[in-house]
């Protein structure tokens, strides 16, 4: 799906890329203490570092707020899977990289992760759709990875089989956002992502046996 275009009046692109990083920054703090409908454009801007006009160069709506959290998830999921794989392409350890990535991309986004997902039901009928599609393609980015796994012979999986690895692995990884009340207690994430990663491939491994 095409990103959604977030009309910003001001045309430096470096400066709206830092204006909205630090937008997302303020708002992500604010929605986790009041929720989206409760917090305000104003008290977003307040947050952010910029008084209310300034806001409204760089976005139309509080709506688009959610738009570009769910688009920065997205991007930097996509660009760290496909970093570093290189010469393992194809590989399990190409597949254990691309895993890994994910995973830490979810640690360092953590707080976006949670209110994007606890406050995807606050977007309009219309904009629901682009946020579920968002998170269609992202798992289509690890059904791709699992794809040419399969075509190198390093797994044998059915296309129903990978689809279902695919989502697998996107749960997981939020997992660790959502449930890091618990989990940072209990583990680091290096043996988050080392554990969670053996457990999905062993049993694959062991079908593959049978």
């Amino acid at each position: 799906m095409k990103k959604r275009e977030v009309i910003a009046s001001v045309k430096d692109e470096k400066l709206v890329k830092k204006r909205r990083n630090e937008m997302i920054k303020g708002a992500i703090s604010l929605i986790k203490q009041k929720g989206f409908h409760q917090t305000t454009t104003r008290e977003i801007a307040k947050a952010s570092g910029f008084s209310i006009g300034t806001l409204y160069e760089y976005i139309r709506k509080k709506e688009d707020v959610l738009y570009l959290v769910c688009d920065r998830i997205y991007d930097e999921v996509r660009e760290r899977t496909e970093q570093d794989i290189g010469a393992h392409h194809g590989t399990i350890e190409g597949l254990r990289r691309a895993i890994a990535h994910y995973f830490r991309v979810v640690d360092e986004l953590d707080d976006e992760v949670l209110v994007m997902y606890q406050e995807v039901k606050a977007l309009s009928k219309e904009s629901l759709p682009y946020v579920l599609n968002k998170e269609l393609e992202m798992t289509a980015i690890f059904e791709r990875i699992l794809r040419t796994c399969v075509e190198s012979g390093a797994l044998a999986l059915s296309e129903s089989e990978i689809r279902l690895f695919a989502h697998n692995i996107i749960v997981l990884g939020q997992m660790w956002a959502f449930r890091r009340w618990a989990l940072r207690k209990m583990y680091t994430l290096d043996e988050y992502i080392e554990w969670q990663t053996e457990f999905l491939l062993k049993g694959i491994v062991e079908k593959q046996r049978v």
